[in-house]
């Protein structure tokens, strides 16, 4: 299956789990992604909540610093970098299976329950979930454009 950017916005929650499940881990990406929130197209039950912080925060993308190990979210309409994660490759808690994970839990108060695991579904695109404690609440795409 050929994935792209756009199609991502037209797959359920279902199918977007399946397509994670399915991806490889990729290697730990470098420099500036756009990113979207996936709501999953026949999800009936988004989070009002989840909406709602994602849209106060005008969450825009991330900036990985594969040498550091770190990225730093773009938010705010200017896409200021802030809420600061560190970058690894460890188990997934969706499938067990090896995946890139953004771990806020030890530099950001803001965030400090939150991680995203990402895989790359094609070339210079990710697929990310987002825990909220143990809870996967959120599905989000990474586009690099090298």
């Amino acid at each position: 299956m050929s994935v792209n950017e756009n199609g991502l916005l037209d797959l359920s929650d279902d199918e977007l789990d399946e397509l994670f499940r399915s991806s490889p881990v990729g290697e730990i990406p470098d420099g500036e992604a756009d990113g979207k929130v996936l709501v999953g197209s026949k999800n009936e039950n988004v989070s009002d909540t989840v909406a709602w912080v994602a849209e106060q925060l005008a969450w825009k993308g991330k900036v990985f610093d594969r040498e550091k190990g770190e990225l730093r979210n773009k938010i705010l309409p200017f896409g200021v970098k802030a809420v600061r994660a560190k970058v690894y490759k460890d188990a997934s808690w969706f499938d067990g299976k090896e995946t890139i994970v953004l771990d806020y839990s030890k530099t950001s108060v803001l965030a400090q329950r939150v991680r995203d695991e990402i895989r790359e579904v094609a070339p210079g695109l990710y697929l990310g979930l987002v825990f909220w404690g143990k809870d996967k609440i959120l599905h989000f795409s990474l586009r690099f454009d090298h």
